[in-house]
């Protein structure tokens, strides 16, 4: 017999269903709530399958970002076999009954009957190491957004407030432009205190510059409050705002820097980080983040699943006669590590970085292809290259 259990996963709680064999569903689906006590009965009733059965059931259900890890550390714990499903695949599947059914039963049968119909296999644990990694990876990036849509806003503001402030500073965002800001956040307020007291303000802030750039900067703020239109009738609600946006920005940067610091930390501690950080043009962070989504390459058993993985291999269009000759890719698979090989390229070629890369970029731009075109097949080949890497364990001057 070959028994396997179908989860049907949401927030909080799952709906199970069972087959003890091919179009032999046992009993009827049933919901488990995941917390200890629920989880601990779904474990006897997996052995209550396998004391049936003679075999140990295999448990299949989609990958849902988070909401599946207290079932899948529930069955690690006590080494149970699961499959995690791409959605894509499931959805498709589902589509093969002619009935218009969407319930939570319905779909953990049907992961069941998708059980039997495909050869999938077992869902390869990923290290501890490379999971952390990528964890701090994606908080580094929702964190960088964020930070983003603050800047914007902070942009929005001080075109209200102060807008002949930008310029004072040549990096409007650095820590002393932004504790100047809000310190003397309108030009009355940096007329009223003067040149003297925000030049000893700024030498305060111990940065290190000379004692010339500082005058200069307090200089350029006196002129620029002098140019600023609104001189008087600034709303407190707008200066609020200012404020606010301004401790944002610098919570932000901090944030921003201690992930940084402890992604540096973890990288140097994996081998592979290394390995595709010899490829010129791959900094610190860009290597951690593809390292972190590729993960393992023993997950990976030829390129192509690794390309597909990054969703970077061409869509088919064929039908009767025809065959379309303009493919785009797929984009069905990790879209941050799709984008950071697509960075890495575009370090890698610009400047000529990366001579072999560059060399491969003119090569498909000479042969008539767009731009965006000859990106995408140098995406593809750093790929390749990044794969034969990790299998021999070679750095890329060796590979090369």
């Amino acid at each position: 017999m070959n028994p396997v259990v179908g989860l049907d996963v949401a927030k909080g709680e799952s709906e199970a269903q069972a087959f003890l064999d091919k179009d032999k569903p046992f009993g009827k689906s049933f919901k488990i709530k995941h917390i200890t006590e629920d989880l601990d009965t779904f474990i006897s009733f997996l052995k209550v399958i396998e004391r049936k059965t003679g075999v140990r059931p295999a448990v299949i259900l989609e990958s849902t970002g988070h909401y599946h890890t207290p079932i899948i550390q529930c069955l690690e714990e006590s080494q149970y076999l699961y499959i995690l499903v791409n959605p894509i695949i499931s959805h498709q599947a589902k589509k093969t009954s002619l009935r218009k059914v969407k319930t939570d039963a319905f779909d953990a049968y049907q992961l069941c009957i998708l059980y039997y119909k495909e050869e999938f296999e077992p869902y390869k644990k990923r290290g501890l190491r490379l999971l952390n990694l990528r964890t701090l990876s994606r908080q580094y990036e929702a964190v960088t957004n964020l930070y983003i849509q603050a800047k914007l806003q902070f942009h929005t503001i001080l075109d209200q407030v102060f807008p002949e402030y930008r310029g004072v500073f040549g990096d409007l965002f650095s820590r002393v432009s932004l504790q100047v800001l809000k310190e003397f956040p309108t030009s009355e307020d940096v007329l009223r205190i003067g040149e003297a007291k925000i030049l000893e303000r700024i030498v305060e802030m111990r940065i290190k510059r000379s004692a010339g750039w500082a005058r200069e900067r307090a200089a350029k703020l006196i002129d620029s409050a002098k140019r600023n239109p609104f001189q008087q009738g600034v709303y407190q609600s707008q200066l609020f705002s200012l404020d606010m946006y301004i401790t944002m920005l610098l919570q932000y940067q901090e944030h921003l820097s201690s992930i940084e610091a402890e992604i540096d930390v973890l990288a140097e501690e994996i081998e592979e980080c290394k390995i595709i950080q010899s490829i010129p043009g791959i900094g610190g962070k860009i290597a951690a983040t593809i390292i972190s989504e590729i993960g393992e390459i023993d997950r990976f058993n030829h390129p192509k699943k690794l390309v597909a993985y990054a969703g970077i291999d061409p869509s088919v269009h064929s039908s009767g006669k025809f065959t379309a000759t303009i493919n785009h890719i797929t984009k069905r698979g990790s879209s941050r590590l799709r984008h950071a090989l697509y960075m890495a390229v575009l370090c890698g070629i610009r400047s000529s970085r990366n001579k072999k890369l560059k060399e491969y970029y003119d090569r498909k731009r000479n042969e008539g292809k767009p731009s965006k075109v000859a990106m995408i097949a140098c995406v593809n080949k750093l790929l390749h290259w990044i794969y034969a890497m990790l299998k021999r364990n070679e750095q890329f001057l060796d590979f090369a």
